[in-house]
């Protein structure tokens, strides 16, 4: 298509797995900096704290990327499986499918008056019915299938790059106090960063989306810390 001027265009390839690199680094923002402030309020060492955040931070990868592959690998077998039903119906049941893509036309819009001349082009076309009937039944366009590797990719390795602001600082610093708080700010500026990118994709406001990101994790590290220390005084 030729570009025109003021013309947006779409993500493109990329729109499908938004969800496993949002989910990926924030995941990996959230859940190892809680790990880490938890332990930090129930007195472990900076040693300690290091170990403990890297343990969090591959166990939440590899349970991430399984999950992932396992969830889309799922998703995608179930989704064949539908397509194939789909095609026993239209082959054996072919008049009750077109009476219920008028239906789906209907309810999109298409006016009475038009509508056999739009059913025209599905009355003899098995393809195109199947392809209909998936996009308005099951809402799947082939385009946005998703690869189960990629998936898988996506989510781990993101939370693993979203957990290296809470566990480096660790690794680089003997001062608990020190580590901790570049810890926390290394990850609020992640997790607002992460808000931003979010939203200009998603053409939202990026401050708005930012402050929500840092806002939900601080209250969840107040909240980790204070259950920390309960947790730390009543064993110590």
């Amino acid at each position: 298509m030729t570009q025109l001027e003021g013309y947006e265009p779409h993500i493109g390839e990329t729109r499908q797995y938004w969800r496993d690199i949002i989910l990926g680094v924030n995941d990996g923002l959230v859940s190892v900096f809680l790990l880490v402030i938890g332990v930090v309020g129930g007195g472990l060492t900076p040693s300690q704290v290091l170990l403990t955040g890297v343990a969090g931070a591959l166990a939440g990868a590899v349970s991430m990327a399984a999950g992932e592959y396992l969830a889309t690998k799922s998703q995608d077998e179930v989704l064949s499986a539908e397509l194939e039903l789909e095609q026993t119906h239209i082959a054996k049941f072919r008049d009750a499918e077109l009476d219920q893509l008028r239906g789906y036309f209907t309810d999109m819009g298409v006016r009475p008056g038009d509508l056999e001349s739009v059913m025209s082009g599905f009355v003899d076309n098995d393809k195109a019915i199947l392809n209909a009937m998936a996009a308005l039944e099951f809402g799947f366009v082939d385009s946005e299938r998703r690869s189960p590797y990629r998936a898988m990719l996506a989510s781990g390795g993101l939370f693993l790059a979203g957990s290296a602001p809470s566990v480096l600082p660790f690794a680089l610093s003997g001062s608990i106090g020190t580590a901790t708080l570049w810890a926390a700010i290394f990850t609020l500026v992640g997790l607002f960063t992460v808000g931003v990118v979010k939203a200009r994709v998603s053409r939202t406001g990026q401050i708005r989306s930012g402050l929500e990101n840092l806002v939900i994790a601080g209250l969840g590290g107040v909240v980790a810390w204070v259950l920390g220390r309960i947790v730390g005084g009543t064993l110590g």
